[in-house]
């Protein structure tokens, strides 16, 4: 059965590589066993984000408009729960649609983000289900970090005087670094290297590296564990 889904891989790999496009988007989506979606429809489509005041300043390119497509299509079916198909397939997308894809990338069910070309991602890291990542103000995540279930990453917010008035502030993960589930993460935060933010802290100010943030809003309350342990030893070993 690997060798079934090497090859459908291989085939996708190959399509997109040739460049995206209305027939190429359908040739991938039957590979998917997708349901029909006409050309004309394709061709047609807008998505949620290019409806936000940010699309207005980097507006999504047509291949950009495709990869963001097949990428939230592909939850809605059987084959995003086929491990050794799925993670393999957001890799592929992810390469072409984010600012930088490092390899090893694992990325579970119902990871959702709305402008890929913001987000940076490192070696190694994995994000679990229902992930959201704003990244209209940038997120840049480093190597072998772990991002759990649930967890909210936003870099935009509004003036309570206004909605229409929008502020954007980076985030930044640093390598090693654990976002545990349920956690969520402020615009202009900077979790540091080897940091850990607990399940269900609302992170609104700045984690030092090797620290532990807990609560709402998140507070240090202490050193990591680390056991003397630092970088490749302290065994951020993800799926595959």
């Amino acid at each position: 059965m690997a060798d079934v889904f090497d090859q459908m891989l291989t085939h996708i790999r190959k399509i997109i590589d040739a460049g995206l496009d209305a027939d190429a988007v359908m040739r991938v989506l039957e590979i998917l066993e997708s349901p029909y979606v006409s050309k004309e429809i394709l061709e047609k489509a807008r998505l949620y984000s290019e409806t936000l005041p940010k699309a207005e300043e980097r507006p999504f390119t047509p291949e950009q408009r495709y990869l963001h497509f097949l990428w939230d299509a592909f939850d809605k079916l059987p084959l995003c729960l086929i491990v050794p198909f799925s993670i393999p397939f957001r890799r592929i997308l992810a390469e072409r649609l984010f600012a930088r894809c490092g390899r090893a990338l694992v990325v579970e069910e119902n990871v959702r983000f709305n402008f890929g070309q913001f987000l940076s991602v490192g070696d190694n890291v994995f994000f679990n289900r229902n992930v959201f990542l704003d990244t209209k103000g940038g997120v840049e995540i480093g190597d072998a970090v772990g991002v759990a279930e649930d967890v909210r990453i936003f870099t935009h917010g509004h003036d309570e005087a206004s909605h229409m008035t929008r502020s954007y502030a980076p985030v930044r993960i640093g390598s090693y670094a654990k976002i545990y589930a349920g956690a969520t993460i402020m615009p202009g935060v900077t979790v540091g290297e080897q940091a850990i933010v607990a399940s269900g802290a609302v992170v609104t100010h700045d984690v030092p590296p090797n620290m532990v943030a807990a609560g709402i809003p998140a507070k240090v309350i202490r050193e990591r564990h680390s056991g003397g342990r630092s970088g490749e030893e302290l065994e951020h070993i993800w799926l595959f």
